[in-house]
């Protein structure tokens, strides 16, 4: 078998590729190994002919990405490199095929696709995984030297084709990611995009949106009926030039805006990161790979064993020899070298590996291979090779590279584990990071995260031997299952050891079971999802899985839409009303003449009229429009009230005047995320604000430390420490008492809590920081050093605490049993024994010293666990009505004896098959959860964004419903909303959580129904059963609530929230976040707001509008979108009337003419009127405005009445009709009356007062006079009286210089315009509009 099927990848090789038809001789690529190798033995030798006539062709990309891999010549396990420099068995299968039938290159691969010959035949992923036989082993025992892991691997092999061909990866399957290598198949890039359109399909879309607008296809329509000669009137260009105008403005519009999209996230996807990458390590690059390896082994070490091979040798062995001595710890020459290089978010694939620092954000979805900190780092590297050279020559090999370390470090694990994964100050051990998944779930809480055991003990270089076996993409981010093989290193090596064949017994053991070390699981623990930002003061080394679109955060985000205004709809309807208008005049007119006194055909004749009347539609209503967004687009983002402020879609600034629902998320959003220790209470004192100075004055003379007389000990404070009232002997017993409780309290919560302090250098400063999962003890234990009581040094042995004041050790404790803070047990303890400072070192003894369980948690949980008190539960609610989360704090004292109990049944609780966890609880309950002493009770704050306590307010006066989603807990979302003021103070919050029937979903409906003015607070998983069963019910329901908090929502949920309620109520919906788990929602929104958040702009960047603080949102609303609205309605409806007035003139004029159509104003009068005589006045609207900002503010009430739509209505708009119709038929009747039927003189009056009309018009109109409307006006009328002398084509230039055209021009002007303008003054004074309340007030 062996001559037939000799190529050595198995079929779980990463590296089969599409490049297997590029060969090379192997002689070209490496002539000293080779030809060095060769001469090892003389049956080599005289195979080697051969051999080289076999496979002296190989591709060209296994070798390239072996060494990519640096799978050097000892891993190969799963690559053609795995064997020689070919792969092939010229060095292994001249030592094996001395038995016959003995396929050497199947009996050591671990298995790899055919990357040997194009089109090979797969074999079976576990079908050539036999045991190599003893008799084999002892034959080869003068040639080789075999580590003793060559049994299975539990490798799994990757769903590899045949060919061998990169394909693209089916999305639905699970993969297997080769570590620092190219992949097998085509994975997504990994680029960010928010842009709605591609290169192909912006004009297609844009278009089809355009025409999708009734008036565009009209006007389309009407463009084109001027190809046909008989319906033509006047220039074609006259209808054409303006559509393509407005076309050409919108489309700019939105590859302007959609260019700005591109460009950042361009600047997201430029983001550089640091990749490891993975060299074949060769002779001359040794010691380049020790000066660039972050783990650096001691290289005065390397250097003197490296002297001790045989010089000849040296080639051959220079990467065996690692194999071997990773086992023992020996020196040796990685698999790879490893050269750190920067690549940009965009470049980053599959297989990659990051590394990732404090405060960085996670490009893509990734799994943690080895985490280490910071400061422990250089201790590392002190004691990565503590051996001395001699060693090198009398060690024996028989340790595999994992065997060692992935024990204890399991081991590790494991007491890290039963610790609740507590935080250790030697996390390098067990690969320990803290993440911030804010911006992926919303959870506050900072997440544990670990490296695999088996990785985290690896060297960097190491890392081309992992492959990750990863499941298909999912939304999901609380779950990941996978696995991570670690290959072993190059079974056919042989080192510097070959003429010792008496070890070989001692080395080989076929029977080993090894697959127990070389494949771990992977469990969300092990991953950092996109977006997620580090926040530990640790170094992390982390595969790329998924990448671009497959990452969680994209799975759950909607894809951008193109957004359109409500007004725009509105404007269309009244599009098609005016048409309507426009046919009906047609037909009368045709009618009034006679359909068989026409001329020609009578269609023909009203088609003409059609085209006559298209002015009725103005088309040059959608430049103005467009070119007000424009404006109040770039008025936004030069308002200084609002820094930062930025408009992504600048179709949508009305949208901003007509909000009725705002949908917010709370981390980062509402709140800071920082929390911030507000106030303590010790059961007859509470301190908060400035009284925390007396509990630091208490703290100081508790803990203040004697100066002991023997300097060989130094005394510790324990909690019945009897000396520290020495230093109050003159104080009342009253306040000795208090503060005593105080001392307690403090200490308790110095010692009850899973926080590790790391030291950082800020500005050359060492600066003390806490990392835990939690940010309220965070703040809990920075309080306690505010107060002259600051942690140390924790790991998962002990801690101690210093003395800010004296810098000196005040208490150490042994840390005895951990019980983390679940979501369901809502406490956290930890029993510890205090040390007294007598101990000698090392010493472990359980009678030592005091042993105290400390408890805090909930006061739900610990109001039955601690002993009868009159006080905890008033002082609770006491600080719950002020938005504190509030933790009780308890301790009990255990003697020996009962600590040994418990531990006993502990212990044996904890390796109980069945019940395990319920088990363990009980035994808690049993042992320490009983009649604990109360010491007090804390109220942390979650500090809230500036100002949103007044900008909540305001905005719930201007009408504007808040709920608020978030991904984060019960607890937490009830305090932020009552902080915030979301509720008001005594307002019934009805808590729906874990609602899991239907009857008692409907239970809740009824009490909801019978209690509208009550706040609701529900879970995601009840909210996903009301919105099944109960939809419309619910939603009916929930929008009349004033205030609705849902917790616990996945990104898709806060989506179909907006939606629903958009989809129900027909209401424009404001949605605002910060984070990457709230794009879905933004986007599901009519107005998206984003605001730039501490860790990532995926929200800003996604959003319609950015802004930096959530207190802008208010004067994004109350201010510029009130505004924006205001002035759009009343341009649309001026152009609306300019366009009618001309209309009307047009009607009245053929009517006069017999009801020829005929048109009034042909060519330059018609383009001009549209253009340079009206246009700059009638624009200059957008500056208009009716109240200054600071009424704004003060009556958010105005805002209110804008959501009803009042200031652009049918009504307004038919009484902008019939002022239309007054003008239009007084302005053409009287200039025929008064001059003549048709001709130059009618002409020249009529257009004049008609031009006339328009400016009178803008300036009735105008509420707050600004310069540029002066300007506008006055240059519009000088524009127009200059032109004049050259309109003789239309006007009589003699009659215009005569007092008699200026005396008509002046009367019919005042006939058209003093009774609109009275009617407007009557009822401005009979129902005065709010403004002009407000601004009389």
């Amino acid at each position: 078998m062996s001559s037939s099927y000799h190529q050595p990848d198995a079929p779980n090789s990463p590296l089969d590729d599409s490049d297997s038809d590029l060969d090379l001789d192997i002689q070209e690529l490496d002539p000293i190994t080779t030809s060095v190798a060769a001469g090892l033995s003389s049956s080599r030798k005289e195979r080697k002919p051969q051999e080289e006539r076999r496979t002296a062709h190989i591709p060209l990309r296994n070798l390239r990405m072996g060494g990519l891999r640096g799978l050097g010549k000892r891993n190969r396990g799963y690559g053609d490199l795995g064997r020689d420099r070919d792969g092939n068995n010229e060095d292994l299968h001249g030592l094996l095929s001395d038995e016959p039938g003995v396929d050497g290159a199947n009996r050591y691969s671990v298995g790899s696709s055919n990357g040997g010959e194009d089109g090979a035949p797969l074999l079976a992923a576990n079908s050539h995984r036999r045991r190599p036989s003893i008799d084999t082993f002892n034959k080869l025992g003068s040639h080789l030297r075999l580590p003793s892991f060559l049994s299975t691997t539990g490798s799994q092999a990757p769903p590899d084709d045949a060919e061998g061909q990169a394909e693209e990866h089916d999305p639905s399957s699970s993969r297997t990611v080769s570590v620092g290598a190219s992949q097998t198949a085509r994975f997504p890039p990994n680029a960010v995009s928010n842009a709605k359109y591609t290169p192909v399909s912006f004009l297609p879309v844009t278009l089809y949106n355009e025409f999708s607008f009734f008036f565009n296809m009209y006007f389309l329509l009407v463009a084109l009926s001027q190809a046909i000669p008989p319906l033509r009137i006047g220039y074609l260009s006259t209808y054409i030039v303006p559509l393509v105008a407005v076309l050409a403005i919108t489309l700019g519009k939105e590859a302007f805006d959609d260019i700005g999209r591109r460009r950042r996230d361009n600047e997201a996807n430029s983001e550089g990161y640091t990749v490891l990458c993975f060299d074949e390590p060769g002779v001359g690059n040794a010691e380049r790979y020790h000066a660039k390896k972050k783990l650096k082994l001691k290289q005065n070490a390397k250097s003197k064993r490296k002297t001790l091979v045989e010089p000849d040798r040296l080639s051959d062995i220079q990467e065996e020899d690692a194999a071997e001595s990773r086992g023992t710890g020996l020196a040796h020459f990685p698999s790879a070298s490893v050269r750190e290089v920067i690549r940009k978010s965009r470049d980053l694939k599959v297989g990659d590996v990051l590394k990732l620092g404090k405060d960085q954000r996670v490009p893509a979805d990734v799994v943690i291979l080895k985490s280490y900190t910071n400061e422990s780092a250089p201790i590392a590297e002190e004691n990565e090779v503590p051996i001395t050279s001699q060693s090198l020559l009398v060690e024996p090999i028989s340790d595999p590279p994992v065997d060692s370390t992935a024990a204890t470090v399991a081991e590790g694990h494991e007491s890290t584990s039963k610790l609740g994964n507590t935080p250790s100050a030697d996390a390098g051990g067990v690969g320990e990071t803290f993440i911030r998944t804010d911006q992926l779930d919303g959870e506050t809480d900072w997440k544990l995260r670990l490296g695999s055991p088996l990785t985290q003990s690896l060297e960097p270089s190491e890392f081309v031997r992992l492959r990750v076996v990863a499941g298909k993409p999912d939304k999901k981010v609380n779950e990941f299952v996978g696995t991570v093989d670690l290959l072993p290193v190059n079974r056919a090596g042989y080192g510097p050891y070959l003429p010792r064949p008496p070890r070989l017994s001692n080395e080989v053991n076929p029977e080993q079971p090894s697959s127990s070390t070389n494949s771990a699981p992977l469990t969300i623990d092990n991953t950092a999802w996109c977006n997620t930002v580090l926040a530990s003061n640790a170094t992390t080394l982390a595969v790329v899985v998924y990448t671009g679109s497959q990452t969680r955060s994209a799975l759950s985000t909607s894809p951008s839409r193109s957004k359109t205004g409500l007004l725009e709809y509105e404007i269309n309807s009244l599009t098609k009303i005016l048409c309507a208008l426009t046919a009906t005049l047609s037909v009368v007119l045709v009618a009034l003449e006679g359909f068989e006194k026409v001329e020609g055909k009578w269609y023909i004749k009203m088609m003409r009229f059609l085209v006559l009347f298209s002015t009725i539609v103005p088309i040059s209503l959608r430049v103005n429009l467009d070119m007000g967004k424009t404006v109040y687009s770039w008025f936004i983002q030069r308002d200084t009230g609002m820094p930062g402020a930025v408009v992504r879609t600048s179709t949508i600034p009305e949208e901003l005047g007509r909000i009725e629902y705002l949908l917010s998320d709370k981390t980062g959003t509402l709140t800071q995320n920082e929390m911030e220790m507000k106030k303590i209470h010790v059961g007859t004192v509470s301190y908060a604000n400035e009284a925390m100075d007396e509990v630091a004055s208490y703290i100081k003379q508790g803990f203040s430390v004697p100066v002991s007389t023997d300097a060989s000990q130094s005394m510790l404070i324990t909690p019945s420490s009897t000396f520290v009232a020495l230093t109050t002997v003159t104080a009342t017993r009253t306040r000795r008492e208090i503060g005593s409780r105080v001392r307690d309290v403090v200490l308790a919560l110095a010692i009850c809590h899973n926080v590790t302090p790391t030291a950082e250098e800020e500005n050359g400063q060492m600066v003390t920081s806490y990392q835990a999962s939690s940010p309220d003890e965070i703040a809990i234990v920075k309080w306690t050093e505010a107060v002259s009581l600051r942690l140390t040094h924790r790991d998962r042995k002990g801690m101690t605490l210093h003395s800010v004041d004296t810098g000196r050790p005040v208490v150490r404790v042994r840390i005895l049993e951990v019980f983390p803070f679940t979501s369901d047990g809502k406490r956290m303890g930890i029993i510890v024994q205090f040390l007294d400072g007598s101990e000698t070192a090392g010493s472990v003894n359980i009678e030592a010293g005091e042993i105290w369980f400390y408890q805090k948690g909930a006061d739900t949980v610990m109001g039955s666990i601690v002993a009868a008190n009159d006080w905890l539960d008033e002082e609770t609610a006491n600080m719950a009505r002020e938005g504190l989360r509030t933790l009780v704090v308890g301790r009990k004292r255990m003697s020996v004896q009962q600590y040994q109990e418990f531990a006993a049944s502990y212990r044996e609780a904890a390796v109980s098959i069945n019940g395990r966890d319920a088990g363990m609880a009980r035994v808690v309950s049993h042992y320490l959860e009983r009649d604990l002493e109360l010491l007090g009770v804390t109220g942390v704050e979650d500090k809230l964004q500036r100002d949103v306590k007044p900008s909540l307010e305001l905005l719930r006066n201007a009408g504007i419903k808040i709920w608020m989603l978030t991904g984060d807990k019960v607890e937490t979302a009830r305090c932020v909303a009552v902080s915030a003021k979301l509720v008001a103070r005594g307002q019934y919050i009805h808590t729906i959580a874990k609602l899991k029937r239907k009857d008692n979903a409907q239970d809740h409906l009824d009490f909801l129904r019978g209690k509208k003015d009550s706040a609701l607070l529900i879970d995601g998983e009840s909210l996903a059963l009301l919105l099944t069963h109960f939809r419309t019910e619910f939603i009916g329901l929930a929008v009349l609530l004033p205030a609705v908090i849902a917790c616990r929502c996945s990104p898709t949920q806060k989506a179909d929230i907006a939606i629903l309620i958009r989809e129900f109520t027909k209401k424009r919906i404001c949605c605002i976040g910060d984070g990457g788990n709230d794009v879905s929602m933004i986007q599901a929104a009519d107005v998206g707001v984003g605001i730039v958040g501490k860790e990532g702009r995926q929200a800003s960047l996604a959003a319609d509008f950015s802004i930096t603080q959530f207190c802008h949102l208010t004067k994004l609303l109350v201010w510029h979108g009130r505004n924006s609205y205001k002035r759009s309605a009343k341009l649309a409806q001026f152009v609306i009337h300019r366009g009618l007035i001309i209309s009307v003139c047009q009607t009245m004029y053929s009517i006069a003419i017999k009801f020829e159509p005929d048109g009034l104003y042909k060519d330059w009068l018609m383009v001009g009127y549209a253009t340079v005589y009206t246009m700059a006045p009638v624009f200059s609207l957008v500056l208009d405005k009716d109240v200054d900002e600071n009424l704004a503010n003060l009556y958010p009430e105005l805002y209110k009445e804008l959501t009803s739509g009042s200031s652009l209505s049918y009504r307004t708009f038919f009484v902008w009709v019939f002022v239309s119709i007054y003008q239009g038929g007084m302005i053409q009747g009287l200039s025929q009356i008064l001059t003549e039927t048709s001709g130059p003189k009618m002409t020249a009056v009529s257009f004049t007062v008609l031009v006339l009309n328009e400016l009178c018009m803008v300036a009735f109109e105008i509420t707050t006079w600004h310069p540029i409307m002066i300007i506008c006006l006055l240059g519009t009328l000088l524009v127009y009286l200059g032109s004049m002398p050259f309109l003789g084509r239309y006007f009589d230039l003699a009659f215009i210089i005569t007092w008699g055209f200026v005396w008509r021009v002046f009367a019919i002007g005042a006939i058209s315009l003093i009774p609109p303008y009275a009617g407007k003054l009557i009822r401005r004074a009979v129902k005065p509009p709010s403004y002009r309340k407000v601004q009389a007030i």
